[in-house]
């Protein structure tokens, strides 16, 4: 069975959103939400990000949470002003076109 994510009160006012495993177990708590409409759509971006969202490893150690997955993972430093790990927008198509001239 799927998972499925859980609208609750949050302590300090407003609203969370719980990510349930399959067997009820918690997974992710998100941020507070002032609204329960805004944690709707909190619910809708989880969805969007779960779904095409890169892994970026950021562990001490480097290497992937999981061997063999197809999932892509980025590795890069922690930190560093003015650094990206992004492998979207213009930094890698400005790279590829540096490759080809």
């Amino acid at each position: 069975m799927a998972g499925y994510f859980e609208l609750v009160d949050a302590p300090d006012g407003g609203y969370r959103i719980r990510m349930m495993d399959g067997a009820g177990q918690l997974m992710a708590v998100s941020v507070t939400f002032p609204t329960k409409k805004a944690a709707v759509a909190g619910v809708a971006q989880a969805r969007e990000i779960a779904g095409t969202g890169l892994i970026r490893d950021r562990s001490a150690d480097g290497r992937a949470a999981v061997p063999g997955s197809s999932a892509r993972v980025i590795r890069g430093r922690r930190g560093g002003a003015g650094r990206s790990n992004s492998t979207l927008g213009g930094s890698l198509a400005g790279k590829r076109a540096q490759a080809r001239t």
